[in-house]
C-alpha cells in the first residue's frame, strides 16, 4: 500500500480518501436513503414521492413550476409525479381549467398520508441518529441541527 497525494493505491486499485467530507457526506446519504425508502415502502411512498408531498403540503397552491424549481427536477417530471399522487388521491389541482395557472394542494387522504409518513422518517432518525446510534452519528445529527438552528453543536 502506498499513498500518492491523497489517494490510497492498494492492489494498485486506488482507493477514494476516507477523510474527504464530499465521500463521507455522500456515503452516509446513500444509507440514509435506503433506510429511508425502506420505511417508506409500506406507505407506497418514496423519498421523492414523500418530498414533492411535503412541498405540496407547505406551499398549498403551489405550481408546477415553483414545484420542479423545489425539488430540483424538470416540471415534465413534476406533471408525471403530481399525475400520480392525484390519482391516488393524496393532491388535487385546484384550479385544473386549460389556460389556467395550476394550484395544487393536498386532500385530507394526502395529509393523513403524510403524517403517517412523518412518523416513518421520526423511526429511521432515531435508529441512525438517536441514542442507540453510532457515536459519529449521533454527532452528524448534532451538528447538523446546530447549523441549521443557528447555534453550536452538542
Amino acid at each position: 500500500m502506498r499513498e500518492t497525494e491523497s489517494v490510497t493505491i492498494e492492489n494498485g486499485r486506488p482507493s477514494p480518501p476516507v477523510t474527504s467530507p464530499s465521500i463521507l457526506l455522500l456515503t452516509l446519504a446513500r444509507r440514509i436513503e435506503a433506510e429511508l425508502n425502506s420505511a417508506l415502502a409500506p406507505l407506497d411512498l418514496t423519498v421523492s414521492r414523500l418530498g414533492l408531498l411535503g412541498h405540496i403540503a407547505g406551499v398549498p397552491g403551489v405550481s408546477f413550476s415553483d414545484l420542479a424549481r423545489m425539488s430540483g427536477i424538470t416540471v415534465q417530471t413534476v406533471h408525471a409525479a403530481v399525475k400520480a399522487l392525484a390519482g391516488a388521491g393524496l393532491v388535487r389541482d385546484a384550479t385544473a381549467r386549460a389556460g389556467s395557472a395550476s394550484a395544487i394542494e393536498i386532500t385530507p387522504e394526502g395529509a393523513r398520508l403524510l403524517q403517517r409518513a412523518t412518523e416513518a422518517v421520526s423511526e429511521v432518525d432515531d435508529r441512525m441518529f438517536g441514542p442507540e446510534a453510532e457515536p459519529v452519528q449521533r454527532q452528524v445529527a448534532d451538528t447538523l441541527r446546530a447549523a441549521f438552528q443557528g447555534g453550536p453543536p452538542a
